[in-house]
């Protein structure tokens, strides 16, 4: 038990996750102030430096859909019709991405599966065509592993529900091609009304095997009932503060209280319609997400690349620095900084590999179909 107690982390401990060294692209030392520095005459220089010991856990990118329509691109040495490559990932110290395999909406329910499939396809294929920057990442520690070595961490999902056709046993398909996060809403058994029995049983073997439940755009009801029976941690990995824009996909403030509580992480997009057209308006939202939730519960989600115009300042997956900066500015630490960007995600990641192996040493594979629970 106490080996397996060695994988957790505490909040205040995951930062320290954040020291471990760089390799490849990335400078492997903190920015250090010198004797008479001003702290706010360069934000932007201590954004850079704080990024390379902490880099940017990117909760959402909409790449594989956005790459599946151009006939010829070069993400090695930069491509203009998309706003994430290899030079943008670096500078805008970009550790780890989820990479979304989510639908467009009008597809029909009959291609989700097939679609789903064919983007985590292109997914792996874009890795491998690009093996001196990104790397496939399946647990926390082969994210620290990309990290360490100078690549950025590739994991795949969000997917959406409809991808399981109302199946454990694709779940299960799904996770073994390497999915790793998985969108609870939209679905009969995850709907408006709640998350049914069926539903439940999707959540149970989600944590038997390591898929985190993603809730942005799950009604309440879900939302709450899914807090209440997984034993990992959950995400919400595009939403903001219904407070302070009245968006569906963002949530309100007992929800993000909650999820505080119950160790979740709410991943703010960097969208201006969530969010606002401003740097500024960003980092609002953020302020209000600490503040209700907690700094151990905050994270970050590009969202490029999905069809979102985004605010001035942070029109790519190169422009981090400059929101980092803009906290800087209003005070944030540096440990709630390296909780935001890498330390948060690094342990959700940690937890729910740690909760999958447990689960596995007590519960035997799920063969239970929708029909046998809710028709």
């Amino acid at each position: 038990m106490a080996e397996l107690q060695d994988d957790l982390h505490t909040p205040s401990e995951v930062g320290e996750l954040g020291d471990l060294p760089l390799g490849g692209p990335f400078p492997p030392e903190p920015y250090v102030p010198g004797e008479g520095d001003d702290p706010d005459a360069a934000p932007l220089e201590r954004a850079h430096a704080l990024l390379a010991a902490h880099p940017v856990a990117d909760g959402y990118s909409g790449l594989p859909w956005a790459l599946r329509h151009l006939p010829w691109y070069d993400l090695e040495t930069g491509e203009t019709a998309v706003d994430t490559d290899v030079p943008r990932l670096r500078q805008g110290h970009v550790g780890a991405l989820f990479c979304s395999l989510h639908l467009p909406e009008g597809l029909a329910a009959d291609r989700a599966v097939a679609a789903t499939l064919e983007q985590l396809d292109l997914v792996r294929k874009v890795i491998a065509g690009h093996p001196e920057s990104l790397r496939l990442a399946l647990t926390a520690g082969q994210v620290i592993d990309a990290r360490n070595c100078g690549r950025a961490a590739v994991i795949l999902g969000p997917a959406h529900a409809a991808a399981l056709d109302d199946s454990v046993g694709l779940l299960r398909v799904l996770h073994a091609l390497g999915l790793r996060v998985l969108t609870l809403s939209g679905t009969s058994w995850a709907s408006k009304a709640g998350l049914t029995r069926f539903g439940e049983e999707v959540v149970r073997e989600m944590n038997r095997l390591g898929v985190l439940a993603d809730l942005s755009g799950a009604s309440e009801e879900t939302f709450r009932r899914i807090l209440a029976c997984s034993r990992a941690p959950v995400l919400a990995t595009r939403s903001a503060a219904r407070s302070l824009r009245p968006h569906p996909a963002n949530l309100p403030d007992e929800l993000l209280a909650e999820l505080g509580a119950a160790q979740g992480l709410c991943m703010v997009p960097l969208t201006a319609e969530q969010t606002g057209p401003s740097v500024r308006d960003v980092a609002d939202h953020l302020d209000h997400v600490r503040d209700l939730a907690g700094p151990a519960s905050v994270g970050l989600s590009g969202t490029y690349d999905a069809g979102c115009a985004h605010p001035q300042e942070l029109g790519d997956a190169s422009c981090y620095p400059h929101l980092i900066a803009e906290l800087l500015r209003r005070g944030w630490s540096e440990p709630d900084l390296a909780l935001l960007t890498w330390g948060n995600v690094q342990r959700v990641l940690r937890v729910a590999d740690f909760t999958a192996r447990a689960a596995q040493q007590r519960r035997a594979p799920s063969a239970v179909k929708i029909a046998e629970l809710d028709g």
